[in-house]
């Protein structure tokens, strides 16, 4: 049945779609990482009781995370497009989507950051503390590495949510198997291309999945 479809697409444009989306996928996950572990370093370190305790920019980064989250992807990219094309030059092609990925997984994933930190046994954390250890020890030593497979495991969903997202800003001009799909098949009604890009996604999902779990298992010292 695969082989069948399959003879229906241009396998060019196919595996160029497919490259699109990957391309979206992984970079923008890289920045999602970097920003998400700032945003729920903030957000567990300036909460009450934390090691930079303040309430005021604890209220205004949880105020931005809620924010950002609460806005429907496909509607934070039509937002970002003034920002996106001061920023990139254009607002079409994969590159174009990055910022609204960015910015769109970044807060999701901030939360499940500060969750997993959340986690972290307090009397490591306090034993630190007692031998001298300044916070960029605490963060980089014992925080960060004592809640590392929960982090995987949070990047791993967020790597799926993005896969989605690439899909919504395909059908916007972004590129990737989401464009091919509805451009290609959907407007033109050939439901045989809408159905290998989500073969195709699934496949991808259920990759990044099997490598999440399994990064997350290595990292996991209980």
């Amino acid at each position: 049945m695969l082989t069948d479809l399959l003879k229906e697409v241009n396998i060019d444009k196919l595996w160029e779609a497919t490259y699109e989306t990957l391309y979206m996928t992984v970079i923008a996950l890289a920045g999602t990482f970097i920003f998400g572990i700032l945003l729920g370093l903030l957000l567990f370190l300036t909460m009450k009781g934390g090691i930079w305790q303040n309430k005021f920019i604890n209220i205004i980064v949880a105020s931005i995370v809620n924010v950002f989250r609460a806005i429907p992807f496909i509607i934070l990219i039509l937002l970002l497009f003034p920002f996106t094309n001061f920023l990139i030059g254009t607002i079409r092609g994969p590159n174009a989507a990055l910022p609204a990925l960015i910015i769109g997984a970044a807060p999701f994933y901030g939360r499940l950051v500060e969750i997993a930190l959340r986690e972290v046994d307090k009397g490591v954390v306090e034993a630190a503390k007692s031998m001298g250890a300044k916070t960029r020890t605490i963060i980089f030593r014992v925080l960060l590495p004592e809640s590392m497979p929960a982090l995987i495991s949070g990047l791993t969903v967020t790597a799926i949510a993005l896969i989605g997202y690439t899909a919504m800003a395909g059908a916007i001009g972004a590129g990737g198997l989401g464009s091919y799909a509805y451009y290609s098949g959907f407007q033109r009604r050939d439901f045989e291309i809408v159905l290998i890009c989500s073969i195709i996604i699934v496949i991808i999902v259920f990759i990044f999945q099997f490598l999440g779990d399994y990064i997350s298992s290595k990292l996991d010292k209980r």
